[in-house]
């Protein structure tokens, strides 16, 4: 395989690397440290992810317990995940936080996997537009003849199919976990 062909390869693996993280911050019904991340508190004025300033465990399978190195962090968690996107009401236990999961409805559990459909496509237009890129620097190389421009072509192509093949996969496989009760 050529060496733009292998570059190409290795950033196409990084968007699906990418498409893995933010798919693992949709919420399954089941409690998972990952659904925190993205939330940021006020940390004496300046936005820190809750995992920098928190342990988080998961005692129950429907439950997350955070715990705040700093006792007087406390209210700044229950703020910082009481106005996220996570729908989950905090409970403060003095120098904890609770959160309960609820089992999700058929109707959230759609919405959800609209939205992993949506970081799926996403997904697919980072790896079209690194094959763009990396067409366009193939033309405009002088030092390549005509038929080996032409296979490294077809093999950015063929790279590119894949990596839209595994994104439909990862994508389907989250959908299969989500509608599953």
């Amino acid at each position: 395989m050529d060496e733009m062909t292998l570059e190409a390869q290795g950033k196409m693996n990084k968007a699906i690397e990418a498409l893995h993280g933010s798919l693992s911050t949709l919420r399954t019904g089941r409690a998972s440290a990952a659904m925190l991340n993205g939330i940021e508190v006020d940390y004496y004025g300046c936005p820190t992810p809750i995992n920098q300033i928190s342990s988080i465990s998961v005692p129950e399978p429907r439950q997350l317990l955070i715990k705040p190195f700093d006792k007087n962090d406390v209210k700044a968690v229950i703020a910082a995940i009481a106005v996220s996107d996570l729908g989950i009401n905090p409970i403060n236990e003095g120098d904890k936080v609770r959160l309960n999961i609820p089992p999700l409805t058929e109707d959230r559990r759609r919405e959800i996997t609209k939205q992993a459909r949506k970081y799926g496509e996403d997904c697919k237009i980072a790896i079209r537009n690194v094959r763009r890129d990396y067409m366009d620097l193939v033309k405009i190389d002088d030092t390549m003849s005509e038929d080996y421009q032409k296979r490294v072509e077809e093999e950015i192509q063929k790279v590119t199919d894949e990596a839209v093949k595994n994104v439909d996969v990862v994508v389907a496989e989250k959908e299969k976990e989500l509608m599953s009760i």
